[in-house]
């Protein structure tokens, strides 16, 4: 029997699914639907999984009866779910989820659309997204050239890299490169 954040049982498909050992569980206002849409529509293999409702009895400091609980969904196979909690917990930069991009384009892709419509960008690749839910998008060509034994070439491109907002690798590049 599988027992969910209400901690009342479930049956069904779930019951004989492997369920993931840890899932991240964000805290939204009231737009855990509507987060959980944009992230699976930017997220290759992406899905919403599921939808809970309070329930009719449901008192303060839940939603109103029959308004979305908490949604499941899943991002390139990971499972999330997000809860509309109200305005209690806000996000902090002390939880960021980092995207690891195959090139500058994919980091330019990402960049962009969680930028978009009220997002914002911070400093050496971090930003908030409209819900301000922190990430980091990260070329894993940077994270592969950190483990260089060149400690030279590593702080040059360290340095480069704590002057950009968008993280830029061929400017990363050079820098490591000397260029």
């Amino acid at each position: 029997m599988i027992v969910l954040a209400l901690n009342r049982p479930i049956s069904g498909p779930l019951e004989d699914s492997p369920v993931q050992k840890i899932t991240p569980f964000l805290w939204f206002d009231t737009q855990a639907e509507e987060a959980a849409n944009f992230y699976v529509s930017l997220f290759p293999n992406s899905k919403v999984t599921s939808i809970a409702r309070y329930p009719s009895d449901a008192q303060p400091p839940a939603g109103p009866p029959g308004t979305v609980m908490t949604v499941g969904f899943e991002l390139d196979g990971q499972a999330y779910t997000a809860l509309n909690g109200g305005p209690i917990f806000p996000f902090t930069e002390a939880v960021s989820f980092v995207v690891h991009c195959a090139d500058q384009a994919e980091v330019d892709r990402y960049w962009n659309a969680l930028t978009a419509d009220g997002g914002r960008e911070s400093q050496c690749g971090w930003l908030k997204d409209k819900y301000g839910l922190s990430w980091q998008i990260v070329p894993q060509e940077l994270l592969d050239l950190y483990s260089s034994p060149d400690k030279a070439a590593v702080g040059r491109m360290f340095a480069a890299m704590m002057q950009m907002v968008k993280l830029d690798m061929p400017k990363l590049k050079a820098a490591f490169e000397g260029a």
